[in-house]
């Protein structure tokens, strides 16, 4: 579809639904890669169009106004020529509920952890006033402020090794308010010093290096660090395995996410009790384990 087409259709679109159906089927004829916050087209389109709206709310029965389709052609005809994901176009993402400031320095927000966090890590742990809970490789500080905007009662330390990836968390504390409950480090993993967690959850790079380069284009869009770890994807996955022991209370528990190497990380770690959990929202890869399991696994190792 051109762009001389796309602009036609969209004029003539008689309600939203319409004016959605012409956005997916632009972003459908150029083949574009899903997966930063949504995994087909029409959701896509959808989340423009109610950004273009501002999030208001407007009759569907009738088609936007006419000032939304100039600025349509603009980001749409952008999303399809540079392939970059939606977020960093709007610089914007949202997850757990909660509005994220994006940018290239960080990973675009869309972990399954939303739905751990959204319970309270229930039933894998009961939270109580004053637990700390570690963010490992924060990013944009979604999951950070995702736990404390869900776990009122609770203190929140992040990490990330990216000073960049930092400034943006930074931003994303400061439009939440949560200044006096989250603490940003930068950091491998770990922060520094003896502090101990009631949970630690970290979504860490988890792409072989040598993968990255087939990576569609909307992926390779995102900062390299966040993504490559090593020959096997699970350099640090493995690193934050072997440290989180010594940084968990003795009731505490750890969530990783690994994505797609699910089944390779499970089978290098047979001696590991390890539960994979199911999302009701789609998304796979993240296990939970105990600082109980997980000492009892160091001293056999």
């Amino acid at each position: 579809m051109l762009a001389s087409e796309f602009q036609q259709r969209l004029r003539a679109a008689r309600n939203c639904d319409a004016w959605i159906a012409v956005v997916a089927d632009f972003f459908t004829a150029h083949e574009l890669v899903f997966g930063h916050g949504t995994d087909n087209a029409a959701d896509e389109a959808y989340w423009l169009l109610r950004y273009l709206q501002g999030w208001q709310e407007v009759s569907w029965r009738a088609p936007p106004g006419e000032d939304v389709v100039p600025r349509a052609l603009e980001i749409a005809t952008r999303r399809v020529s540079e392939r970059k994901p939606l977020a960093y176009l709007l610089k914007e993402a949202w997850f757990a509920g909660l509005r994220f400031k994006v940018d290239e320095r960080v990973l675009v927000p869309r972990s399954p952890l939303a739905e751990v966090i959204e319970r309270g890590f229930a039933p894998w742990c009961s939270l109580a006033a004053g637990d700390r809970v570690l963010d490992v490789g924060t990013g944009s500080g979604c999951l950070a402020l995702a736990i404390a905007y869900h776990c009122p009662d609770v203190l929140v330390d992040a990490t990330d090794v990216s000073a960049p990836a930092l400034q943006v968390a930074a931003d994303n504390v400061a439009l939440h308010g949560m200044q006096e409950r989250v603490r940003l480090f930068e950091a491998d993993l770990l922060p520094p010093g003896t502090e101990r967690y009631r949970v630690i959850v970290s979504n860490p790079p988890y792409v072989p290096t040598g993968e990255m380069a087939a990576l569609p284009p909307e992926y390779r869009n995102e900062p390299e660090v966040a993504l490559a770890s090593g020959v096997t994807g699970f350099d640090a996955a493995e690193r934050l395995l072997r440290g989180a022991a010594a940084r968990l209370t003795p009731d505490g528990v750890l969530f990783v996410e690994v994505g797609a190497g699910a089944a390779a990380f499970a089978a290098a770690h047979p001696r590991l009790p390890l539960i994979w959990l199911e999302f009701e929202r789609g998304g796979d890869g993240v296990f939970v384990t105990t600082a109980a399991e997980l000492r009892e696994f160091l001293r056999a190792g």
